[in-house]
């Protein structure tokens, strides 16, 4: 029997010792540095064992020590400081009543989001080093063969962290790229697949530009691409993901850009690996894209499709997840098809719309779906 092997986008819930550690660190509180990077390594293990346990046979580590999958980077790389206004995607702008909801509510994280004021350079590869191995240590004490970590893109820092020192946007990215170059390729080079998060090839067209056309934004999200491609350029596509979303947030969606429309900038990524969502609501419906532009995904591409949400506490039948498997399975075939997540579960620390016991429920069933796809090939 041929197995469809099961992953997910990356960030996993962070234990409240993590999150005390992150915060401290964040808020400039003192705290035992070594007890931090203790409580790291101990943290990843358990995530990486809940992962085995669950059946995943990608494994990541949880993000475990990163406040946020983008704005980790102002604690690695120079040329970010301050705070910058905060901008509501446009589709909660559309519906203040419930942006004021998940407000009051708390359903907003609480996190720094410094400019770029100067000249971006890598202060070392420590932090990512101490991941790295914290990763691999959890692997070798569970028995997990493959894992990923993931990694900033250029265009999703320059969401997250704008610009106020480089002339233009383009610069910006530029500069982005060469300096996160080495990551990307320190994490390679260890034997881990690379992950980009990539959200600004979508969820930035309704939450940064917004005042422009569908297809002045896809000039822009191929800029970005244009940056991310040439930071890969050393670094064989066969071990890179990249993955694509909407916004990790439960809301009404009804400003997200149609997958029809920037399928063709996922595509020409330089990346073995696209992962996308296809669980939630409102992008379900959007296997028909890949089925209907099947001759535009090019033959080395592996289709790493969301089979669970992370955006609610339901925990998807197996059965369900196995359908929307065989969707895709169907279009390029059971070899060129991973389960995954439509996102990450754990997107900022201390934040999550999801259970952490129901998120590994979730990773449980997808597994378990993934089984039942495998049987039936």
């Amino acid at each position: 029997m041929r197995k469809i092997q099961t992953s997910h986008v990356g960030s996993l819930p962070r234990t409240q010792e993590v999150v005390d550690f992150i915060f401290a660190r964040e808020n400039e509180q003192p705290y035992d540095a070594a007890a931090f990077d203790a409580c790291m390594t101990s943290a990843c293990g358990e995530t990486v064992r809940k992962q085995v346990e669950a059946g995943i046979d990608i494994v990541s580590d949880g993000e475990t020590s990163k406040i946020s999958y983008a704005t980790y980077v102002k604690d690695r790389y120079t040329g970010f400081s301050g705070d910058s206004d905060r901008n509501p995607p446009g589709d909660l702008k559309l519906f203040p009543g419930f942006l004021k909801r998940l407000a009051d509510d708390g359903g907003t994280p609480q996190y720094a989001r410094p400019m770029c004021t100067g000249e971006v350079k890598s202060k070392g590869q420590g932090e990512l080093e101490s991941d790295i191995a914290n990763l691999k240590a959890g692997m070798q004490a569970h028995g997990a063969k493959r894992a990923f970590m993931n990694a900033a893109s250029p265009g999703v820092i320059s969401l997250f962290l704008q610009n106020q020192h480089y002339k233009t946007r383009e610069a910006y990215l530029a500069a982005l790229a060469d300096a996160m170059k080495a990551e990307y390729e320190t994490i390679v080079n260890a034997g881990i697949d690379l992950q980009l998060d990539c959200p600004d090839l979508a969820l930035s067209r309704h939450m940064l530009f917004a005042d422009l056309s569908d297809d002045e934004f896809v000039a822009v999200a191929n800029l970005h691409v244009e940056a991310l491609n040439h930071a890969l350029r050393d670094i064989d596509p066969a071990h890179v993901r990249v993955h694509i979303c909407w916004g990790n947030y439960e809301g009404p969606h009804v400003c997200d850009i149609d997958m029809e429309k920037v399928f063709p900038t996922l595509m020409s990524t330089r990346a073995r690996y696209v992962l996308f969502e296809t669980s939630n609501p409102r992008h379900a419906h959007e296997w028909t894209v890949f089925r209907d532009r099947k001759a535009e995904i090019p033959d080395d591409k592996v289709l790493v499709p969301g089979v669970v949400d992370t955006t609610t506490n339901f925990v998807e039948h197996p059965e369900l997840v196995a359908q929307r498997i065989e969707k895709f399975t169907d279009i390029v075939g059971a070899d060129r098809v991973i389960a995954g997540s439509d996102c990450g579960f754990g997107t900022f620390a201390g934040f999550g719309a999801v259970d952490p016991d129901i998120a590994y429920a979730k990773l449980k069933t997808l597994s378990e779906g993934a089984a039942l796809a495998s049987a039936r090939l």
